[in-house]
């Protein structure tokens, strides 16, 4: 597979960090998993209940984890790789399962983030101080989503101050990075107004190893809310924001920055038809722009959607969803000298059944895309259940997905007209067993096999030119394994995937993603005092190089948390993150942060009703989840 760290040394690693995890502590009783998920199936479904597999990040690990963005949480989990270009508001991709960066789609409250032009969803500039949770699926999801889920699909859920109380912070670290955030939410009989505002500003530290120039970030992220009532009917209107400047040198280490904006607005009506049928219709505009200060270059998409969804129970043991969106597009680029304008309509449209029935459970979904430029696609999921006993779940999955070649696939530098969409086939098989005392095991092995996948070709070298082509094929195949431990002052995680990420056509290992990693978290509380610590050890990974590519080292990144309650509303937080001082890259000559400590200061004089809120897509909007949830408790760069 082309690796440098020895299975000895990564044994070695799992063992001494498996010891950190209280396995033989005296245990009570864990209830059953409560949480409500939505983006597995588009409606809200007890984590417990879904067969894919989900991640859920809740509200108190992001504050323990002490992160800036999502990326630096998710890369503490198995499956989940990080490829960032430099510091704190650079480029950042994520690779689910050894799948490209641009075959993960990303959602805020239910809104597609993917850009229409170059580039990847813009997770480094959303600040978690504003994130309620983060849901992740593993796995192909585009008879649900459409384009770009083939990977997986992850779901940043915004705050509601009406449930957690309002709280402030304020914060300073390494590289002069000061942070401050407040949210808060009032309520008004059926009427709930909620806002978050988070602002960043970090000198960070040069972008290029080569290079000896900080370049800093600066960001400011806004988020509202209104629901309220109109008869049968819930409404809502809700507005996320991340608006700011990105400093970084370019290849030949010229001093440049770039403004930035992302923004959704969605407006979503849920309505009751009868005791059994709900349905809902939601609008949502997404604007993403980028200008470079010193030169003409820029990148804009600007996007509506509109969508609608019914859910239907058959009976206590039959559910059926059904809907569609209708997508307009308009993506505009000067990149290189290259300029590019593109206008795109598409549309998703998708059923799906879940069944269950004493052991059994199934799920089947069917989706349907006609593309303006891709064509007409049908994707699917098929997945089957099977309970043990109440505690041993055994299970089988198998699905398809799709990417259409973005506008500048087929009109930017290199474009080409003809493109087809890439396609993914994917099957997993896996168990799940809950023991007594609140301890939990997982197990899953996995292949996807991804088909017409687009790269450059050089056609020649004096002069450069060259065509976006389908040329390649990849096949990712493995085995993930996971253990969770959670009881009185104690909690602990320890998960590990090993597999071969590999492009077929070349024989190669795909760039940016390692063979194996393991990730392990502990966390103690002792009164007031809360303590972590997070690990993730992570094995060798090729990326470009010139002539040829190179080999980025393995490496062992370690944090270390704390946080104490002063009192029951004032809270002081730290976390010294790279603790060992690892030199490590993300991506070839991009440098990574050394050991830092970064502190703050957190009043929340009400925490109200904490709630485990979902967000639902477009088609499902925000309300509808976010309601059905509530019932329930009653009676600039590529990087692929």
């Amino acid at each position: 597979m082309g690796y440098r760290m020895s299975f000895r040394r990564f044994v070695s690693i799992a063992a001494c960090a498996t010891a950190l995890t209280p396995l033989a502590l005296p245990a009570d009783p864990v209830p059953p998993d409560e949480q409500i998920v939505v983006t597995a199936t588009r409606v809200p479904v007890p984590l417990q209940e879904v067969l894919v597999p989900v991640l859920v990040i809740d509200r108190d690990a992001i504050e323990r984890s002490g992160a800036g963005d999502p990326g630096d949480i998710l890369r503490f989990h198995a499956g989940l790789e990080l490829g960032r270009n430099g510091g704190p508001g650079q480029t950042t991709a994520v690779f689910i399962r050894g799948a490209d960066s641009n075959h993960t789609l990303v959602l805020v409250d239910g809104v597609r983030i993917n850009p229409g032009t170059i580039g990847l969803a813009a997770l480094q500039s959303i600040d978690t101080a504003n994130i309620d949770r983060i849901e992740v699926v593993k796995g192909p999801r585009s008879a649900l989503y459409g384009t770009d889920a083939i990977g997986g699909v992850i779901n940043v859920i915004t705050r509601r101050g009406t449930d957690s109380g309002w709280a402030a912070e304020i914060g300073y670290g390494d590289y002069d990075t000061t942070e401050a955030s407040l949210s808060g939410g009032f309520t008004f009989g059926r009427t709930e107004l909620d806002f978050g505002a988070a602002w960043m500003d970090s000198q960070g530290f040069p972008t290029r190893t080569t290079d000896n120039v900080d370049r800093g970030f600066h960001n400011l992220n806004t988020t509202a809310q209104l629901r309220t009532g109109i008869g049968a009917a819930d409404v809502s209107l809700s507005y996320w924001r991340a608006d700011g400047t990105t400093e970084y040198s370019d290849f030949l280490l010229a001093p440049v920055d770039q403004d930035f904006a992302n923004s959704t607005t969605t407006i979503a009506v849920d309505f009751p038809l009868g005791a059994a049928l709900r349905g809902s219709v939601t609008a949502s505009h997404f604007d993403d722009k980028i200008e470079q200060n010193q030169t003409p270059d820029y990148l804009t998409t600007n996007r509506n959607s509109l969508g609608a969804q019914f859910d239907y129970d058959l009976s206590a043991l039959q559910s059926l969803s059904a809907g569609g969106m209708a997508i307009r597009e308009k993506a505009d680029s000067l990149s290189y000298g290259e300029s590019m304008k593109a206008d795109t309509s598409y549309a998703n449209l998708f059923v799906q059944d879940r069944l269950s029935s004493g052991p059994h459970r199934a799920l089947l979904a069917v989706g349907y895309t006609t593309h303006e430029t891709a064509g007409d696609y049908v994707t699917w999921n098929a997945e089957y259940g099977y309970t043990l006993r109440g505690a041993t779940l055994l299970y089988g999955l198998a699905g398809t997905g799709f990417r259409a070649p973005d506008a500048t696939d087929l009109y930017g530098y290199g474009g080409n007209p003809d493109l087809d969409p890439e396609r993914s086939f994917n099957i997993e098989a896996g168990v799940r067993h809950r023991f007594d005392g609140g301890h939990a095991l997982s197990f899953s092995a996995f292949r996807n096999q991804i088909d017409d996948l687009i790269e450059f070709v050089v056609l020649s070298y004096d002069p450069f030119a060259g065509q976006n082509r389908n040329v390649d094929r990849a096949r990712i195949e493995g085995i993930e394994a996971a253990y969770e431990y959670s009881s009185g002052p104690w909690s602990a995680r320890v998960e590990a995937i090993y597999q071969d990420p590999e492009n077929l056509t070349t024989g190669e290992q795909l760039f940016r993603r390692a063979c194996q990693s393991l990730t392990v978290a502990v966390a103690r509380s002792l009164g007031p005092v809360e303590l972590g610590l997070d690990v993730l050890a992570t094995g060798e990974r090729k990326d470009f190089g010139f002539p040829k590519p190179v080999t980025l080292d393995s490496y062992v990144l370690a944090n270390v948390t704390a946080r104490w309650r002063i009192t029951r509303a004032l809270s002081l937080v730290a976390r010294l993150e790279n603790a060992l001082n690892e030199q490590y890259e993300l991506a070839s000559t991009f440098n990574t942060p050394d050991r830092g400590l970064y502190v703050s200061m957190r009043y929340a004089p009400s925490t109200g009703a904490p709630t485990a809120v979902a967000a639902a897509p477009p088609a499902a909007p925000v309300a509808t989840a976010r309601n059905a949830y509530s019932a329930s408790l009653r009676p600039a760069q590529v990087s692929r």
